[in-house]
């Protein structure tokens, strides 16, 4: 050990006394400098400014270093393999063309010293450049409130480990050749393959694990997430020891006179071995996590840990099936099949004996939203798959058809799309994949698919049907297909853990067990059996949701009665230069906030929700229920017009007035009543008069009044404790919020999405869909102003790097001078 560390010593000594360490080693600096500087410069700009800005200001430690573009680890790996083969070049080969190469070999220094001490000088080197990002974050620990430094020095890890390869495959190229260009240009070529041969063969399945893991790209990836894994750090060392073992029996082989496959079996066996050893290390059982983040972002839910170890150690089976015709069949092609298994891993990690399996066939693909038949006018569903496999040089024959896929599963129901089908124990469900952004389900959908499988009662939302009321298998504007049983729609309840059926109180009684019931804009009278079943529902306890429509109080209000609710006559217009004035945009109160944790957050709770025809609610607590608004409009910016029909205008005189307040109030047992007379019998006082009236308006409905700061309730939230659990009733003053059309983007950010899927996870007391939310990460501010990043730049940019080559040139000068 101790000729090793003499031979990293005078290895140091070399190193740095050549111009090249040191112009590097400045250079690298500048680079970390700028990268590091604009980074922060730009979140203090956004700072300042203030706005909208700042709700994009999330994450801060990995914006600004881990991120793969523009993150300063994200930079300098990029650009990496461009520093180290400068310096390694000349290790071996500088030894040989200068003949001090037989000096070492006369004297009693092992080869495999040799190799060891210029290779243990080089990660010195890079303990250097670690140091010289280490300066980046110690600085951003400072700069960037409540930085993650348990990521940062994840991602420094990984830069370093990522060096020692380098410099491992540099070393032994060096070996190669007397020439210290061409064994730069040499390390260039072998870290291209290295990082190229990841993409090779992937279609074979013996060979896709072995080139698999011999790609170095993305090998860093989980590093600068934040999470170390153990089969990431030992296909570092195993690299390492691999070309290390190489230089060793080239060196070796140069002194010795054997065949040429006797040394060419020694590389053979070298490459098995760590193949041998990287394959079983890389077994999901055997591979150790280590999640250094703040939040564990890295890491499942508690929840989903919760749910996943139900299944105990029976086995869970996973079935891909793609379709070729369809879009997503990338997700399923043999050449992306270890990127499919990264999106598992995650799971794997506490469930690691999950069976894979694949299936692969063409057939008509319903989902993609055109006819294929149409681009290829007169040919057959076969003639189409043949003509686009010849293009892309595909082996139809490995694809099945339609009628053999059948024979195995219909999954026309499924659109015929990309979809994992999963089974334990004998029961199945589907896993899918979205038409958003994202794509792949996400923790909380993985999750409610687990949930099918361990539990046969799923939370279950009814609809009623036969009075007209939205629909929740159509995809017309006016109907709820979308957020209820759309399968290509992520909030869905149907993807989110919940069952959706419907019932016609004509023919049929409401369930049993039910999570809720949902009465939605009935366009025509409740039957009196309809009306009785449902007043039975609630009178039992049963939760239960209730919208309406303006134009439509009268088929609503005697269902609300019992419940202290009516739906006020006219509806509510805001004036808009954008938008119709019907087209409201209500705001969220603090108790539908509190539904879910995804609309308690700052960029979240002061979204609209956008609504499309209401009419407000007057509501009173002598019902027996607890009412609490959920929306509210703009103060001041909404008015309620009359009811145009004047068979629905009830609001206006005192005797109307006086009718509808006794109606409400004297239907909830002794309630307080109000009677105003006029005509012959009115009062001779009018301020006795115009008291009344006052004091009926304002018993209606809070902010009943024409007061400028007016406001109007157009949902609803009721509970009461009975028969031992607490009832949830939802009454809204619009159906339109939840519509196939009122979830269209309407070049606006809306909450309509989250508030939707929030009523129904109250209604079903939390339980779905899955809480799998985490913290917001804390490192959302920078603590320096742009002109104290100016000054940054000053010292970083030019001060450091300065400093850094006036020491290096006086370092030079003086040792020419020895």
């Amino acid at each position: 050990m101790k000729l090793i560390g003499k031979i990293a010593k005078t290895e140091l000594r070399n190193l740095f006394y050549s111009p090249i360490a040191w112009f590097l080693t400045v250079a690298f600096l500048v680079q970390c400098a700028i990268t590091y500087t604009s980074n922060i410069h730009s979140y203090a700009v956004t700072q300042e400014m203030g706005g909208i800005g700042l709700h994009y200001m999330k994450n801060l430690t990995y914006q600004v270093f881990n991120n793969p573009y523009n993150g300063l680890f994200g930079r300098v790996m990029q650009n990496l393999y461009l520093y180290i083969p400068l310096l390694t070049m000349g290790l071996i080969s500088r030894e040989m063309n200068g003949g001090t190469i037989s000096l070492l070999y006369s004297s009693p220094v092992k080869v495999r010293q040799i190799v060891l001490g210029k290779y243990l000088a080089m990660m010195i080197y890079s303990l250097v450049l670690v140091a010289v990002v280490g300066i980046f974050i110690l600085s951003g620990i400072f700069d960037i409130r409540s930085a993650d430094y348990g990521m940062l020095l994840s991602a420094a890890l990984g830069f370093y480990l990522l060096l020692c390869v380098y410099s491992a495959i540099g070393l032994f190229m060096s070996c190669l050749t007397t020439y210290q260009v061409v064994a730069a240009i040499s390390s260039f070529v072998m870290i291209g393959i290295l990082s190229y041969i990841g993409k090779l063969w992937q279609g074979i399945d013996f060979v896709r694990d072995l080139t698999y893991f011999l790609s170095l790209q993305g090998r860093t990836q989980h590093m600068l997430l934040g999470l170390i894994t153990t089969k990431d750090v030992l296909y570092f060392v195993l690299i390492s020891a691999m070309f290390l073992a190489f230089a060793i029996f080239k060196l070796r082989g140069d002194r010795e006179t054997r065949p040429w496959y006797t040394k060419a079996l020694r590389y053979t066996v070298i490459v098995i071995v760590a193949l041998c050893i990287g394959y079983i290390s890389s077994r999901p059982a055997l591979i150790g996590y280590w999640d250094t983040t703040a939040n564990n972002i890295n890491t499942l839910t508690p929840n989903a840990q919760k749910i996943i170890k139900e299944f105990g150690d029976s086995t869970l089976e996973v079935t891909a099936y793609s379709n070729y015709l369809d879009n997503f069949s990338y997700l399923g092609d043999p050449e992306r099949r270890n990127d499919y298994l990264s999106r598992w891993e995650i799971y794997l990690r506490f469930k690691p004996d999950i069976k894979f399996h694949y299936q692969r066939y063409y057939d008509s693909a319903y989902g993609n939203g055109y006819n294929m038949f149409q681009f290829y006018k007169g040919k057959s569903l076969k003639q189409i798959a043949e003509q686009r496999a010849k293009g892309q040089g595909l082996d139809l024959s490995k694809l099945k058809t339609p009628a053999e896929m059948h024979k195995i599963i219909d999954l026309r129901p499924e659109l015929n799309r990309f979809v994992m089908r999963l089974q334990y124990k004998g029961r199945s469900t589907y896993l899918r994949v979205f038409n958003d952004q994202m794509v792949w389900p996400s923790e909380t959908e993985v999750s409610a698919a687990f949930k099918r499988l361990l539990q046969a009662k799923m939370p279950k939302i009814v609809f009623i049907t036969g009075q007209g009321e939205r629909n929740v298998n159509k995809k017309g504007e006016r109907h709820y297909r979308t957020i209820t049983n759309e399968k290509t729609f992520r909030y869905a309840l149907l993807n989110q853990g919940f069952d959706v059926d419907t019932v016609s109180l004509e023919t049929q009684d409401i369930p049993d067990c039910i999570t809720a019931l949902v009465l939605a804009d009935p366009v025509s009278s409740l039957s009196q059996i309809a009306f009785n079943k449902i007043q039975q529902y609630i009178n039992n306890g049963g939760n239960m949701m209730i919208m309406g429509e303006p134009g439509r109080q009268q088929l609503i209000n005697p269902l609300l009665k019992s419940l202290g609710v009516q739906m006020q006559n006219g509806m509510l217009e805001e004036p808009s230069e954008d938008y119709a004035p019907m087209f409201i945009m209500s705001h969220m109160t603090k108790t539908a906030i509190g539904f879910s944790k995804a609309l308690d957050k700052p960029s979240v709770d002061t979204l609209p929700v956008t609504m499309n025809g209401i009419t407000a609610l007057n509501y009173v607590d002598t019902a027996g229920f607890k009412v609490a608004p959920l929306l509210v409009t703009t103060a001041g910016k909404v008015h309620n017009t009359r009811a145009r029909n004047p068979d629905l205008d009830l609001v206006g005189t005192a005797d109307t007035l006086a009718e509808q307040q006794n109606q409400m109030f004297t239907s909830y047992g002794g309630g307080m009543a109000v009677s105003v007379v006029s005509g012959d019998n009115a009062s001779s006082n009018p301020k006795a008069e115009a008291a009344k009236l006052k004091a009926i308006k304002d018993s209606l409905l809070p902010g009943n009044s024409n007061s400028p700061n007016k406001t109007y309730t157009p949902a609803l939230a009721l509970t009461r404790q009975i028969h031992g659990k607490q009832q949830r009733i939802v009454v809204t003053g619009d159906a339109d919020f939840m519509s196939n059309g009122g979830l269209v983007n309407r070049n606006m950010q809306t909450a309509n999405f989250l508030y939707n899927t929030a009523l129904f996870s109250w209604l079903d007391d939390g339980k779905f869909p899955i809480d799998t939310s985490r913290p917001d990460g804390k490192d959302i501010r920078v603590t320096v102003s742009t002109d104290h990043v100016g000054l940054l730049k000053i010292i970083y940019i030019w001060i450091l790097p300065a400093i850094l080559l006036i020491f290096g040139t006086v370092l030079l000068v003086r040792r020419k001078r020895k």
